[in-house]
């Protein structure tokens, strides 16, 4: 299906999404507003709409599984996999997953991090194609990493997902460098 033919929220859709989510400002520290997503969580009608945008969204591109970024990535990514009936994949900070991993280091603002993945993360399947899901998008580190992760495990990120974009920080248009990006809502 192609793209322009997808389900798209209306403006109202997307209003009573944002609506959904608390603002809490000075979290994790003085001058950041974090958009805290467990109050869309917690509202039946907000999560399953957003749910039943996704998968509508995602039922008809062929896809083989869903990988989500941690930890949030993982309530929106399982969820998906199992209405599109695919495997979900985690993406994981360094160390937490039990078997061999690849990983992949991105820079924060004070030094840098690592996520990693499963080797055997797509069963083999070499080519294996792969929606990436994650709450939120910000510089975009973390989801360049995941993206370059997919690939070394011999997959195809077909398209990155995200709930939220915070648009004036450039993550979602870097990353539209190397796959496409869909972010439900954005934060200008």
């Amino acid at each position: 299906m192609e793209k322009e033919k997808m389900q798209t929220l209306t403006p109202e859709q997307k209003d009573f999404l944002m609506k959904s989510i608390r603002d809490v400002p000075d979290f994790p520290k003085p001058g950041i507003l974090f958009k805290d997503i467990t109050t869309l969580l917690n509202d039946t009608q907000a999560y399953t709409l957003l749910m039943r945008h996704l998968e509508a969204r995602y039922k008809n591109m062929d896809l083989d599984f869903v990988a989500g970024i941690e930890s949030r990535g993982f309530i929106f990514g399982a969820a998906l996999a199992a209405k599109l009936d695919i495997g979900f994949v985690p993406i994981r900070k360094k160390g937490k997953l039990p078997a061999t991993t690849i990983a992949e280091k991105y820079a924060l603002e004070y030094g840098v991090d690592e996520v990693e993945i499963h080797i055997d993360a797509f069963r083999d399947k070499d080519g294996a194609r792969v929606l990436l899901i994650d709450d939120l998008i910000a510089t975009g580190g973390t989801a360049e990493a995941a993206v370059k992760l997919i690939k070394d495990a011999k997959g195809e990120c077909v398209e990155a997902a995200f709930l939220l974009e915070l648009a004036f920080l450039d993550g979602a248009k870097n990353l539209r460098k190397t796959v496409p990006v869909y972010s439900i809502l954005e934060v200008h």
